[in-house]
Protein backbone atom coordinates (compact mmCIF):
# COMPACT_ATOMS: atom_id res chain seq x y z
CA UNK A 1 0.00 0.00 0.00
CA UNK A 2 1.57 3.39 -0.77
CA UNK A 3 2.89 5.39 2.11
CA UNK A 4 1.79 8.87 2.79
CA UNK A 5 4.03 11.24 3.34
CA UNK A 6 3.34 11.62 7.28
CA UNK A 7 3.32 7.94 7.00
CA UNK A 8 7.36 8.38 5.86
CA UNK A 9 8.19 10.95 7.99
CA UNK A 10 6.95 8.60 10.81
CA UNK A 11 9.00 5.79 9.61
CA UNK A 12 12.16 7.86 9.35
CA UNK A 13 11.58 9.10 13.38
CA UNK A 14 10.74 5.29 14.10
CA UNK A 15 14.13 3.96 12.29
CA UNK A 16 16.18 6.81 14.06
CA UNK A 17 15.05 6.36 17.19
CA UNK A 18 15.40 2.38 17.17
CA UNK A 19 18.96 2.30 15.68
CA UNK A 20 20.27 5.93 14.85
CA UNK A 21 20.08 7.92 18.37
CA UNK A 22 20.94 5.16 20.30
CA UNK A 23 24.24 5.13 19.21
CA UNK A 24 24.84 9.01 19.34
CA UNK A 25 27.98 9.70 21.32
CA UNK A 26 27.57 5.79 22.29
CA UNK A 27 29.71 4.32 19.20
CA UNK A 28 32.43 1.88 19.91
CA UNK A 29 35.57 1.58 17.69
CA UNK A 30 34.35 -1.57 16.47
CA UNK A 31 30.97 0.23 15.12
CA UNK A 32 32.78 2.53 13.04
CA UNK A 33 34.49 2.07 9.77
CA UNK A 34 35.82 3.33 6.78
CA UNK A 35 34.43 2.69 3.11
CA UNK A 36 37.92 4.46 1.39
CA UNK A 37 40.04 6.51 3.55
CA UNK A 38 38.36 9.35 5.85
CA UNK A 39 34.88 8.37 4.36
CA UNK A 40 33.31 6.70 7.72
CA UNK A 41 30.72 4.33 7.60
CA UNK A 42 28.86 3.22 11.03
CA UNK A 43 26.54 0.39 12.28
CA UNK A 44 23.73 3.46 12.62
CA UNK A 45 24.32 4.02 8.86
CA UNK A 46 24.07 0.07 7.59
CA UNK A 47 20.78 -0.59 10.33
CA UNK A 48 18.88 2.36 9.26
CA UNK A 49 19.85 1.72 5.88
CA UNK A 50 18.41 -1.27 5.55
CA UNK A 51 15.03 -0.97 7.67
CA UNK A 52 14.06 2.04 6.01
CA UNK A 53 15.15 0.02 2.31
CA UNK A 54 13.01 -2.59 3.30
CA UNK A 55 9.89 -0.73 4.25
CA UNK A 56 10.12 0.86 0.94
CA UNK A 57 10.11 -1.78 -0.95
CA UNK A 58 7.56 -3.88 0.56
CA UNK A 59 5.31 -0.42 0.03
CA UNK A 60 6.64 -0.18 -3.42
CA UNK A 61 8.17 -3.28 -4.91
CA UNK A 62 8.75 -2.18 -8.06
CA UNK A 63 10.62 0.82 -7.10
CA UNK A 64 14.84 1.01 -7.27
CA UNK A 65 15.92 1.99 -3.80
CA UNK A 66 19.37 3.99 -3.77
CA UNK A 67 21.22 4.14 -0.39
CA UNK A 68 23.88 5.44 0.16
CA UNK A 69 25.67 2.16 1.52
CA UNK A 70 23.92 -0.25 -1.41
CA UNK A 71 25.60 2.02 -3.64
CA UNK A 72 29.21 1.40 -1.70
CA UNK A 73 28.65 -1.99 -2.43
CA UNK A 74 26.79 -1.69 -5.91
CA UNK A 75 28.16 1.24 -7.94
CA UNK A 76 26.01 -0.05 -10.82
CA UNK A 77 22.82 0.69 -8.88
CA UNK A 78 22.91 4.44 -9.38
CA UNK A 79 22.43 3.94 -13.25
CA UNK A 80 19.67 1.69 -12.75
CA UNK A 81 17.90 4.31 -10.27
CA UNK A 82 18.83 7.02 -13.25
CA UNK A 83 16.59 4.97 -15.33
CA UNK A 84 13.93 3.92 -13.21
CA UNK A 85 10.37 5.12 -13.68
CA UNK A 86 10.00 5.25 -10.05
CA UNK A 87 12.88 5.49 -7.27
CA UNK A 88 13.42 6.67 -3.42
CA UNK A 89 17.09 7.47 -2.41
CA UNK A 90 18.31 6.97 1.10
CA UNK A 91 20.85 8.45 2.97
CA UNK A 92 20.51 6.71 6.36
CA UNK A 93 22.99 8.93 8.43
CA UNK A 94 24.28 12.19 6.59
CA UNK A 95 26.78 13.85 7.99
CA UNK A 96 28.44 10.67 9.21
CA UNK A 97 31.98 12.30 10.32
CA UNK A 98 29.58 14.86 12.50
CA UNK A 99 28.07 11.63 13.79
CA UNK A 100 31.06 10.17 15.12
CA UNK A 101 32.62 13.04 16.78
CA UNK A 102 29.16 13.87 18.63
CA UNK A 103 28.19 16.92 17.23
CA UNK A 104 24.43 16.82 16.83
CA UNK A 105 24.37 18.16 13.13
CA UNK A 106 23.34 14.86 11.32
CA UNK A 107 19.98 13.81 9.34
CA UNK A 108 18.10 10.93 7.76
CA UNK A 109 17.08 11.44 4.67
CA UNK A 110 14.78 10.38 1.62
CA UNK A 111 13.65 11.17 -1.30
CA UNK A 112 10.80 10.14 -3.80
CA UNK A 113 11.33 10.32 -7.75
CA UNK A 114 8.74 9.91 -10.37
CA UNK A 115 9.99 9.57 -14.22
CA UNK A 116 13.20 11.79 -13.33
CA UNK A 117 11.45 14.09 -11.26
CA UNK A 118 11.85 14.32 -7.13
CA UNK A 119 8.42 14.54 -6.04
CA UNK A 120 8.87 13.97 -2.17
CA UNK A 121 11.31 14.43 0.34
CA UNK A 122 12.13 13.93 4.14
CA UNK A 123 14.76 15.46 5.97
CA UNK A 124 14.48 14.62 9.62
CA UNK A 125 17.42 16.23 12.41
CA UNK A 126 16.80 13.87 15.68
CA UNK A 127 19.12 15.84 17.46
CA UNK A 128 17.64 18.97 16.80
CA UNK A 129 13.86 17.45 16.86
CA UNK A 130 13.65 19.31 13.33
CA UNK A 131 11.48 17.80 10.55
CA UNK A 132 11.87 19.02 7.04
CA UNK A 133 8.94 17.73 4.70
CA UNK A 134 8.28 18.69 0.85
CA UNK A 135 6.24 17.83 -1.90
CA UNK A 136 6.83 18.84 -5.46
CA UNK A 137 3.75 21.83 -6.28
CA UNK A 138 2.77 21.90 -2.49
CA UNK A 139 5.56 23.69 -0.40
CA UNK A 140 7.67 22.99 1.98
CA UNK A 141 6.53 22.18 6.18
CA UNK A 142 8.95 22.42 9.49
CA UNK A 143 7.62 20.35 11.80
CA UNK A 144 4.49 20.83 9.99
CA UNK A 145 5.07 24.63 9.34
CA UNK A 146 5.08 26.14 5.90
CA UNK A 147 8.61 27.71 5.05
CA UNK A 148 9.29 29.95 2.15
CA UNK A 149 12.72 31.88 1.91
CA UNK A 150 13.16 35.24 1.09
CA UNK A 151 15.06 36.53 -1.92
CA UNK A 152 19.48 37.42 -0.78
CA UNK A 153 20.43 40.79 -0.30
CA UNK A 154 22.73 42.79 -2.39
CA UNK A 155 26.06 40.70 -0.89
CA UNK A 156 24.45 37.76 -0.37
CA UNK A 157 26.56 34.56 1.75
CA UNK A 158 27.94 31.63 0.06
CA UNK A 159 28.94 28.46 2.72
CA UNK A 160 30.74 25.63 1.19
CA UNK A 161 31.66 21.93 2.00
CA UNK A 162 34.73 22.32 0.15
CA UNK A 163 37.32 22.57 2.32
CA UNK A 164 40.10 24.52 -0.61
CA UNK A 165 37.44 27.11 -1.28
CA UNK A 166 36.37 28.13 2.33
CA UNK A 167 37.93 31.63 2.58
CA UNK A 168 38.14 32.57 -0.40
CA UNK A 169 36.52 35.80 -2.65
CA UNK A 170 33.63 35.10 -5.26
CA UNK A 171 34.15 38.18 -7.56
CA UNK A 172 32.26 40.95 -5.94
CA UNK A 173 30.96 38.67 -3.17
CA UNK A 174 31.98 38.18 0.54
CA UNK A 175 34.29 35.13 1.11
CA UNK A 176 33.26 31.98 1.43
CA UNK A 177 32.32 30.55 4.47
CA UNK A 178 32.42 26.24 5.98
CA UNK A 179 28.93 24.88 5.44
CA UNK A 180 27.64 22.06 8.49
CA UNK A 181 29.34 19.33 7.00
CA UNK A 182 25.59 18.10 6.39
CA UNK A 183 23.69 18.55 3.69
CA UNK A 184 20.57 18.00 6.03
CA UNK A 185 21.65 20.72 7.83
CA UNK A 186 22.84 22.76 5.25
CA UNK A 187 19.77 23.10 3.22
CA UNK A 188 17.60 23.62 6.24
CA UNK A 189 19.95 26.77 6.91
CA UNK A 190 19.86 28.80 3.39
CA UNK A 191 15.93 27.63 4.00
CA UNK A 192 16.30 29.76 7.68
CA UNK A 193 18.61 32.36 6.19
CA UNK A 194 21.63 31.38 8.05
CA UNK A 195 23.17 31.45 4.27
CA UNK A 196 22.09 32.41 1.05
CA UNK A 197 23.54 30.29 -1.70
CA UNK A 198 25.84 26.62 -1.08
CA UNK A 199 28.73 25.10 -3.09
CA UNK A 200 29.21 21.45 -3.39
CA UNK A 201 31.89 19.59 -5.44
CA UNK A 202 29.69 16.46 -5.56
CA UNK A 203 26.40 15.76 -6.88
CA UNK A 204 25.09 12.44 -5.15
CA UNK A 205 21.33 12.08 -5.48
CA UNK A 206 21.35 11.13 -1.95
CA UNK A 207 22.72 14.16 -0.75
CA UNK A 208 21.00 16.68 -2.63
CA UNK A 209 17.50 15.08 -3.97
CA UNK A 210 15.78 16.10 -0.62
CA UNK A 211 17.45 19.70 -0.05
CA UNK A 212 16.87 20.98 -3.85
CA UNK A 213 13.19 19.76 -3.77
CA UNK A 214 13.00 21.91 -0.50
CA UNK A 215 15.07 24.96 -1.57
CA UNK A 216 12.69 24.89 -5.00
CA UNK A 217 9.77 24.47 -3.39
CA UNK A 218 10.29 27.82 -0.67
CA UNK A 219 11.11 29.75 -4.03
CA UNK A 220 14.98 29.48 -4.55
CA UNK A 221 16.72 27.89 -7.08
CA UNK A 222 19.27 24.78 -7.83
CA UNK A 223 21.65 24.22 -10.87
CA UNK A 224 24.90 22.45 -11.68
CA UNK A 225 28.47 25.24 -12.02
CA UNK A 226 27.68 25.96 -15.40
CA UNK A 227 24.07 26.71 -14.92
CA UNK A 228 22.30 23.54 -16.39
CA UNK A 229 20.25 21.87 -14.22
CA UNK A 230 20.34 19.65 -11.66
CA UNK A 231 18.12 16.99 -11.61
CA UNK A 232 17.60 12.78 -10.48
CA UNK A 233 19.02 12.15 -13.82
CA UNK A 234 22.34 14.52 -13.47
CA UNK A 235 25.75 13.00 -13.83
CA UNK A 236 27.71 16.42 -14.31
CA UNK A 237 29.94 17.79 -11.33
CA UNK A 238 29.23 20.98 -9.44
CA UNK A 239 25.95 22.09 -7.20
CA UNK A 240 25.03 26.14 -6.88
CA UNK A 241 21.93 26.27 -4.57
CA UNK A 242 20.74 29.41 -3.63
CA UNK A 243 17.90 31.26 -1.98
CA UNK A 244 16.26 32.75 -5.57
CA UNK A 245 16.94 32.64 -8.91
CA UNK A 246 18.68 35.85 -9.32
CA UNK A 247 21.36 34.71 -6.36
CA UNK A 248 21.86 31.71 -8.30
CA UNK A 249 22.66 33.50 -11.48
CA UNK A 250 25.15 35.87 -9.62
CA UNK A 251 26.90 32.84 -7.32
CA UNK A 252 27.48 30.78 -10.81
CA UNK A 253 28.82 34.04 -12.14
CA UNK A 254 30.82 35.11 -9.40
CA UNK A 255 32.66 31.49 -8.27
CA UNK A 256 33.25 30.55 -11.68
CA UNK A 257 37.07 31.46 -11.32
CA UNK A 258 36.98 29.19 -8.01
CA UNK A 259 36.11 25.79 -9.52
CA UNK A 260 38.79 23.49 -10.38
CA UNK A 261 39.46 23.26 -14.39
CA UNK A 262 39.41 20.54 -16.44
CA UNK A 263 42.38 19.05 -17.29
Amino acid sequence: MPLTTDAVLELVQQVAAEVVTPRFRSLSESDIDEKRPGDLVTVADREAEELLTRALLEAYPDAVVLGEEAYAGDPDLIERFRSADHGFTVDPVDGTKNFVHGSPDHAVMLSEVVDGETVRGWIWQPEHRQAWVAERGAGVRRNGEPVHRAPAGDQPQGATSIWSRRGRDPLGLPPLRGSWVCCGVDYPRLLEGEADYLLYGHTNPWDHLPGTLMVTEAGGAVAHRDGTPYTARSRGSGLVVAADPATLERAIAACEPLWPRPR
